[in-house]
């Protein structure tokens, strides 16, 4: 296999971590929440294999990336500026942006904000379907009312903070199981009343889902645990600023080719109607949904995963 090496890059005041694989054209990844460049790990190799310099980054507030205090440091333009940047100081005028879960709107926003820079875009689980017609958190509250839903429970800082931090495993068991393979889609749509904690709303499974070992849950553990959650948390609080930020390109078309990726049990394409309004505004798009699969696609079926980038990228 070949072998992923770790790097460290100083970008707009901001202290990257990169871990890298391979030569070749750059195809840049982005990971989710509560993730990690780790999430990437059988991607690399795969793709260094094929011909590519496939870099992984620990995002702002994750892993050994630096954790800045200010809470709109965390916003899609900064983020994108950050990656074209990247991608600057790696010696790349072009590049292949590849995201997941929160990853997937920094390789959005970078594909809409540096057409001329990002060749195509490769996006997981969270579809693009363009500016809407106001803040998120105002949809939100439209649609749930007096329920609990755990974007707006984590707007408020130092709230979630609290909860979470207090068992980070059973955290994450309770994240990753029920929009796994495993679970039954009903993460994003609560019974619990609107002022519920995440733990009330979100059962503790007892057990890690099929895709992660022991030994995987791990590294996630221990950087959580180290790190803390208010730097991954504060994407969440960025969603209006992103919002506003966007007005200027978020109704702009993304004309680059483009591959979406999610699986048959993963309730997040289907909110708010996205991955419809997805194929008009990404016009060269090629959507391929994988079966018994959930959110964590590219841990929960590498395999697929990897044929699919490969074949993609070849064409390019």
């Amino acid at each position: 296999m070949t072998k992923m090496e770790d790097s460290y890059l100083v970008v707009n005041g901001l202290r990257y971590h990169l871990v890298s694989c391979g030569s070749g054209p750059l195809v840049l990844f982005t990971h989710g929440f509560p993730e990690s460049w780790y999430s990437w790990r059988n991607q690399l190799p795969a793709l260094a294999e094929s011909g590519f310099k496939a870099v992984a980054v620990d995002m702002p507030g994750y892993g050994e990336t630096d954790k800045p205090n200010e809470t709109d440091r965390y916003n899609q333009v900064s983020l994108s500026n950050d990656m074209a940047d990247i991608a600057t100081q790696l010696g790349y005028e072009t590049f292949v942006c590849v995201g997941h879960d929160f990853g997937a709107p920094t390789a959005w926003h970078t594909t809409l904000r540096f057409p001329d820079r990002v060749r195509a875009v490769i996006c997981m689980s969270v579809p693009y379907g363009g500016r809407s017609k106001r803040p998120p958190t105002e949809g939100f509250k439209r649609l749930f009312t007096d329920r609990f839903y755990y974007i707006l429970y984590f707007q408020q800082p130092g709230i979630a903070e609290k909860e979470l931090e207090s068992d980070i495993p059973r955290f994450l068991r309770s994240f990753w199981w029920p929009v796994s393979a495993n679970g039954d889609g009903k993460f994003t749509l609560s019974d619990c009343p609107a002022d519920a904690k995440l733990f009330q709303a979100m059962p503790d499974p007892g057990k890690l889902p099929d895709f992660m070992t022991e030994a995987e849950a791990n590294v996630y553990i221990e950087a959580f645990t180290r790190n803390g959650l208010t730097g991954p948390l504060n994407y969440y609080r960025n969603i209006d600023r992103n919002w506003a930020l966007s007005e200027s390109y978020g109704n702009n078309t993304i004309t680059q080719p483009a591959l979406f990726l999610y699986g048959d049990h993963d309730p997040v394409p289907e909110v708010g109607g996205e991955l419809e309004r997805m194929k008009e505004i990404v016009p060269n798009i090629e959507i391929k949904k994988l079966k018994n699969c959930g959110h964590w696609i590219q841990q929960e079926k590498p395999e697929q995963v990897n044929t699919h980038l490969i074949r993609f990228l070849k064409q390019l």
